[in-house]
This record gives structure tokens, C-alpha cells and sequence, in this order.
């Protein structure tokens, strides 16, 4: 076997299991005695875990402050929450939510210490001045299955609106000290959350897997969550089952893992400036487009790199998720687009009309969606092939 040259960068320290989040508390105060508890608007704190949290800080003699993040956070909501905890001494934070709950602790625990507004170092944004930290430790705890931010550098934040943005606060100083995924977090996920976060994971495992920068470790890391998000997603979305669950929080840990050692591809691409200039949730994106995004992938390997690795990649995935063995590369490619296909109506993704995109917004679209994880998509798309993914889910 021939082993390419490839590099890691920075990984949390992961506790994973059924009943973990109660290690918090000892993680917390071992950075110190003054947290910021980061959160979503109200789920979170109405659960049995935030009032045993609360319970336990106060047993362990920590004091902390509280706020919480409602929606995909903002470069303002960012600078705003550091200009009001600057005074507050906070020592570590802890972020408790989904994604966007954990990029927004994320790039909260990168700015406390430092004198810049996060526009300083948003990607393709501002001036993109060099991040030199010092970073506060950031403890993540995730309660969907989906990004995988527990496991990143990267914390995305959001301006809405035709000129608006989707980029990242991206360095490894920025990384969780430690990502606690204890999947019974994961029990109250709403069904159209189960199934937008969960093809986010599926999506970004998928083009990890196919990425111009995979190698053998990350393969293997891609592997095991595809494998663990088929035997999990559809029952614990349409069954509730627990086993489920717990594949799927492993599945979305995995996805991050992988994205921030290899990048990402063409759905990401498009899922960016979607989300900037239309209300569509980012898990939606990814889980509409990821069918026709790999058809046109690979199509386009087809026709123009017919020897590319990535190819024979595309061909496993379609015998891994379905759990056959196929013939010939293109019943496997069929087979492949036909269950992604398959999934995205299982799970009720809407097409990206139901978001007010129209044909006419393809241009802008495609126009904005040359960021970082397009840059790693196994082959560099036209305009013309990105425009027609889009076409094909309006």
C-alpha cells in the first residue's frame, strides 16, 4: 500500500458516550472558576441537563455568565457579546448547542483576549489579519448531530441578506480543548432537524471522502461515519431509535474531524452563499443539493480526468450505502445518486424554490460560491456544471 504524504492539524480532546455531558463540570474547573455558558435561545434550558449543570457549577464553586444564541450568529452578535463580557474575567467557556450555538462560542472564546472585531479575520471578508490569539479554552458540547464544530477550527458566522455572507473565523488556536458528545443530548432533535443536520454530517463525510486532499487516515475516518450514518439516520429519524442516535452523533464528530483536516467540496460551496442570500437552513442546503451535486462530479470526472481516484471512490460509496457489490463502476454510480436521491425525499428536503430561489439567482449564486471548499472538490467545476446542481433542485 502506497501511503501519500499528508499532515493533521489540531484535534480535541474527545469524551464520547451515553452520559459524558456529567464530565462538564470537572472539565470546566480545570481551566478555572468563571465560565461563559453559551446556548441556544430556550431548548437547552428547559431540559433536566441545564438544571444540573446550574446545580453542579454551584457545588464545584464556579460562577459564570449566560448568554444565548438564537439563529445563525452574526459578525455583530460576535463583537457585541465580547464587548459585553470583556470585564467578566471569564477563564473557559462552554458552548451547548447545535452549530451555530458552538461556532458563535468558538469565535466568542477567540476574541475575549484580543483587541479586533471578528471582521478582522473573516475569510474573503475584511483585511484578514493574521490571528494570533491568546484563545480562551472552549469546552463543545453538541446537542444535534450535524456540523461537526466540536471537532473544528472554524467558526462561521453569518451576514444575511442579497449582499450578505457565510464565512469562517478559521485558525487552529480556535479548536474546542475539548468536544464532550454524549448522543442522550441528542434525544429531544425535532424530526426536520434529525434530518437537515444529519445530511449535513452525510455530506460533509461524503466529500471528505472524494476531497483533492484526502488521504488514508481521513479515509478511514469517512468510511466508518458513511457507515455509521447509514445504519443510523432513517431509523433515528423515522423510529426514534436510540442506536441511531448515538451513530449519528459519532457520524456528525467524524464529518468535523475529517472536513477540517481535508476540506469539503461543491455542495459546501453552493451551501454558502445560499445561506447568506436565502433562509435556508445550512443542513437543508447540503441535503438537497448533495444527490446532484455528485452526479455532476461525477459526470465531470467522466469526461474530463476518466483516471481520477475519485471516480473508484464514488463507485465504493455507492456499494457502501447501498450494501451491495455491483458489476461494473457505472451501476455502482447510478446506485449511488439513486439512494442520495432516495433519502433526500425520505427525509422531506425541500427543493430550493421553497426558499425563493429562482432561476434567474443562479448566476449570483455560482458567482459567490468560489470559497475554500470548492477549492477542494475532486475536480474544479464550470460555472455552467455548478449552475446546472442548482438548476436540477429548484
Amino acid at each position: 500500500m502506497n501511503i501519500p504524504a499528508f499532515s493533521l492539524s489540531r484535534l480535541p480532546q474527545i469524551v464520547f458516550g451515553a452520559g459524558c455531558f456529567k464530565e462538564a463540570t470537572g472539565l470546566i474547573a480545570s481551566f478555572g472558576k468563571r465560565a461563559l455558558l453559551v446556548t441556544g435561545a430556550r431548548s437547552f434550558q428547559n431540559t433536566p441537563e441545564w438544571r444540573w449543570l446550574n446545580e453542579a457549577l454551584k457545588q464545584s464553586g464556579i460562577s459564570w455568565e449566560h448568554i444565548t444564541v438564537a439563529g445563525e450568529p452574526s459578525p455583530a452578535f460576535v463583537d457585541q457579546a465580547v464587548r459585553d463580557l470583556r470585564e467578566a474575567r471569564i477563564e473557559v467557556v462552554l458552548g451547548i448547542g447545535g452549530g451555530s450555538v458552538l461556532d458563535a462560542a468558538k469565535a466568542i472564546a477567540g476574541l475575549l483576549r484580543v483587541e479586533h472585531s471578528v471582521m478582522d479575520y473573516l475569510e474573503g471578508v475584511g483585511p484578514e489579519l493574521p490571528y494570533q490569539g491568546p484563545a480562551l479554552p472552549f469546552i463543545a458540547v453538541p446537542t444535534t448531530a450535524g456540523t461537526g464544530s466540536e471537532a473544528t477550527k472554524n467558526a462561521v458566522l453569518s451576514q444575511p441578506g442579497k449582499q450578505g455572507f457565510k464565512k469562517s473565523f478559521r485558525h487552529e488556536l480556535l479548536v474546542p480543548r475539548y468536544a464532550v458528545v454524549d448522543p442522550e443530548l441528542l434525544a429531544t432533535c425535532p424530526p426536520e432537524l434529525i434530518a437537515a443536520n444529519g445530511m449535513d454530517a452525510l455530506t460533509q463525510l461524503i466529500e471528505s471522502y472524494v476531497s483533492i486532499k484526502a488521504n488514508p487516515f481521513t479515509d478511514t475516518l469517512a468510511w466508518s461515519g458513511i457507515e455509521a450514518a447509514r445504519d443510523g439516520l432513517l431509523s433515528w429519524y423515522e423510529q426514534g431509535s436510540a442506536q441511531g442516535r448515538s451513530n449519528m452523533a459519532y457520524a456528525a464528530l467524524l464529518s468535523g474531524i475529517t472536513l477540517a483536516q481535508v476540506g469539503l467540496g461543491s455542495v459546501h460551496g453552493l451551501a454558502s452563499p445560499l445561506g447568506a442570500f436565502f433562509p435556508i437552513p445550512h443542513g437543508v442546503a447540503c441535503g438537497t443539493l448533495v444527490a446532484a451535486a455528485s452526479e455532476i462530479n461525477i459526470r465531470a470526472l467522466q469526461i474530463r480526468e476518466p483516471e481520477h481516484p475519485a471516480l473508484i471512490k464514488y463507485a465504493r460509496l455507492g456499494e457502501l450505502l447501498t450494501k451491495n457489490e455491483y458489476s461494473n463502476t457505472t451501476v455502482a454510480y447510478n446506485a449511488l445518486i439513486k439512494r442520495l436521491k432516495d433519502w433526500t425525499e425520505r427525509l422531506s428536503l425541500p427543493p430550493l424554490r421553497i426558499y425563493g430561489v429562482t432561476a434567474a439567482d443562479v448566476e449570483h449564486i455560482v458567482k459567490h460560491s468560489r470559497g475554500s471548499s470548492m477549492k477542494t472538490n475532486p475536480i474544479v467545476l464550470t460555472d455552467e456544471e455548478v449552475g446546472e446542481i442548482l438548476q436540477m433542485r429548484l
